[in-house]
């Protein structure tokens, strides 16, 4: 990325944790430009970030390598159709708009190259996770290329098959929204045991926090890690059986099969 100049669409709070990413990791500033409708939003991410910022879109996008939508999934057909007489063959587009295909941005676009990526809002701290998908124009470098975008804040991982995106979306894209249940209801549950809402709010979220380093760090999978921690007869097998007699993998294999078939439904949806 040493020479890649980018111009992101669209300069909100993911794109805007993507630009601070890719400047922690050493871009210079005058690799980075932005634009956006609201001249407030142009004018914090200028000064938090020092890259030059655009109201108009096709001005943006003159001269880069790699154009990043980052506008919301309603706004891309207009988008796209306003960027497509400015485009140039080499540029590749990375889109991080959810539930908009590969196949509908080439109609609106033309036959770009296309990356389509599914981030998480983790990203905003620097721990994110991304699924990332590549149409057959894009080359090795373009694929390096939005490797290290998206690695910028997190975990990037290639997906064979664009339709596997719906499961990033119901596994990590929803995901964060299903660990924040369970510390609210542990947290609850806290609370009717005795403690206060503080302390068991802070026992949450850094058990939470606590079980997920120690399940990045290991060598073994989750089900060993927790048989390790359930000793026959205790305290945590005897929540084990009845988060299980409640049927739980049932329950969360039903959940997010209903946000993968939603992720499918907006797509078709939103791509008309």
């Amino acid at each position: 990325m040493s020479n890649t100049r980018i111009a992101f669409i669209g300069a909100g709070n993911m794109a805007a944790s993507l630009i601070g990413g890719l400047r922690a990791k050493g871009l210079d500033a005058a690799q980075i430009r932005a634009s956006d409708p609201g001249a407030d939003t142009r004018a914090r991410v200028s000064a938090e970030h020092g890259i030059e910022t655009f109201a108009d879109n096709a001005e943006a996008i003159q001269g880069v390598d790699v154009i990043v939508l980052a506008v919301k999934p309603q706004a891309m057909k207009a988008v796209c159709e306003s960027l497509r007489p400015s485009l140039q063959p080499h540029q590749l587009v990375v889109s991080i708009a959810a539930g908009i295909t590969c196949a509908s941005m080439n109609t609106w676009l033309g036959a770009q190259p296309i990356v389509r990526c599914m981030p998480n809002t983790p990203a905003l701290v620097s721990q994110g996770v991304s699924g990332l998908y590549a149409t057959a124009e894009v080359s090795a470098e373009q694929r390096d290329q939005a490797q290290e975008l998206l690695s910028a804040v997190g975990l990037a991982l290639w997906l064979e098959q664009e339709q596997q995106l719906d499961a990033v979306t119901a596994v990590s894209g929803s995901g964060p929204a299903y660990f924040f249940l369970l510390i609210e209801a542990m947290t609850a549950a806290g609370v009717k045991l005795g403690l206060s809402k503080e302390v068991a709010e802070q026992l949450a979220e850094q058990t939470a926090l606590g079980a997920a380093h120690m399940a990045v760090a290991s060598d073994v999978d989750a089900a060993e890690l927790r048989r390790r921690v359930t000793s026959p007869g205790g305290t945590t097998q005897a929540a084990i059986e009845s988060f299980q007699a409640g049927g739980f993998e049932a329950l969360v294999e039903k959940a997010l099969g209903a946000a993968a078939h939603r992720s499918a439904e907006l797509a078709e949806q939103l791509g008309k």
